[in-house]
This record gives C-alpha cells, sequence and structure tokens, in this order.
C-alpha cells in the first residue's frame, strides 16, 4: 500500500510528534495504519508505468517545443537556424513519442477497449485517454464524488459559524486535472451537452472559470459512468445535468 507522505506527516503534527527520526517515523507510520486504517489503492501495472514515463516525457518535449518557438521569435539571426533545427528534431520527436503511445495502447486489449470507449465523447482525443490509462486507474472503478474529489475537481467547503468561504478545488491529481481540462475546452465547443451545460451557468451568472471546473467535472464523471457500464458514448448519450 503506497500512503501520500504529507497524511503521514500531518498526522504526525496531530499527535504533537515535531521530531523526525526513522525511528519516530516507523513508529507514526504504524500508529497511523492503525487509526486511520486507509483502504487500498489499486496500483498501476508496469506496463501503465511504462505508459507514465513515457507521457511525462512527452509533455517535457511539449514545453521544450513551446519554450524553443518563444525564443525564435526573438533569436538572433546568427543562431536562428539553430533554433529551427532544434523545433524540427522536438516536433520529429514529439511525433515518434506519439506513435509509441497509440501502439502501447493497441497492443493491450484492455487498454484498446477503454481508449475506444473514452474517445467516443466528442471533444476528447487521445492525450486525455492515454493519461487517464496510465495516470488514473481507478477510473470506472469508483463513484462520481470518488472519481471528482481524486481528479482535483471537488469544491471543498470553506465554512466555519456563520461564516461561508468560497468554494474551491484541491489536492487530487493535478496531470489529469490539467489533461482534462484541455479536452473539456475542446469538448464545450464540438459537444452540444457540455457547452448547454457551460453556456446555463454562464447564463446565471457563475464566473467562466467556475463553469470550465464544473464541466471538467461532468466530464470526468461520465467518463468514469462510461467505463463502468462498458458503453460508448453514441450507445448511451449521456444528458449533463
Amino acid at each position: 500500500m503506497v500512503i501520500n507522505p504529507r497524511q503521514i506527516r500531518d498526522f504526525a503534527r496531530s499527535v504533537g510528534t515535531r521530531a523526525k527520526t526513522d525511528f519516530l517515523d516507523a513508529k507514526v507510520i504504524a500508529n497511523f495504519a492503525a487509526k486511520i486504517q486507509p483502504a487500498p489503492r489499486i496500483l498501476p501495472t508496469e506496463a501503465a508505468k511504462k505508459l507514465g514515463d513515457i507521457l511525462v516525457r512527452r509533455r517535457q518535449i511539449v514545453t521544450m517545443r513551446t519554450t524553443e518557438k518563444n525564443r525564435l521569435q526573438q533569436a538572433a539571426p546568427s543562431v536562428m537556424k539553430r533554433v529551427k533545427a532544434h523545433v524540427k528534431w522536438l516536433e520529429k520527436e514529439l511525433s515518434d513519442i506519439n506513435t509509441e503511445l497509440r501502439q502501447m495502447v493497441q497492443d493491450d486489449p484492455e487498454w484498446q477497449k477503454k481508449d475506444e470507449i473514452i474517445q467516443s465523447v466528442p471533444g476528447v482525443g487521445p492525450n486525455l485517454s492515454v493519461t487517464l490509462l496510465a495516470d488514473f486507474p481507478k477510473l470506472g472503478v469508483l463513484n462520481r464524488k470518488q472519481i471528482a474529489a481524486l481528479g482535483g475537481m471537488a469544491p471543498f467547503n470553506r465554512d466555519s459559524g456563520k461564516m461561508r468561504g468560497k468554494r474551491s478545488i484541491w489536492g487530487g491529481r493535478d496531470i489529469v486535472r490539467t489533461a482534462t481540462y484541455m479536452a473539456a475546452f475542446s469538448a464545450i465547443r464540438r459537444n452540444h451537452s457540455l457547452k448547454s451545460l457551460f453556456d446555463r451557468l454562464i447564463a446565471v451568472g457563475k464566473p467562466r472559470k467556475v463553469a470550465m471546473v464544473a464541466c471538467m467535472r461532468k466530464l470526468l464523471c461520465v467518463l468514469n459512468a462510461m467505463l463502468k457500464n462498458h458503453t460508448t458514448w453514441n450507445y448511451c448519450k449521456p444528458q449533463f445535468s
């Protein structure tokens, strides 16, 4: 079982343990396990870990390509040729990585089936699909509230007494949240159901950021239900509310 180290450290502080040694760490971890009894987590398979490692490298390549393209706009003539050559190499590397990712999904029957379900949603492409396969093994297993919280898209209350604070999303898988944002941004323009939800929230005065997060949460919850029930978008045609 793998536990978030922050939870262990917060638990140690809550019981007054400030010092940190190997002996104290072992004692705190044992006490945490006995008191909290955390539920077992689904760990990624070796194939999923490999897929995740390649995804990390893909994000690094995309970041470097963006940086070099921005640098190209201000590059001196003496180095412009070198920057262009590097951009060209990065684009070739990105293409090769995308091909490898697609091949890995196609070579695994279970991933292939899940990929077909995920990409059946209008606006959802291979980037979100591969990210969910690699970094979100619980998708299709947990309920919608758990999935939203794990994906970092569930608003948490900040209330105390009569004070009602502003709700905000916090924690969760930032990689999944980023990929879902990009997919939701695209889906709002191509997916009628998601666009209706976004427009309705804007019409009642919700900020665009709040409306976008709501669409992200709905998209992730629908994908969770589709994988759980083994149904594609064209078959179930879920309604957003």
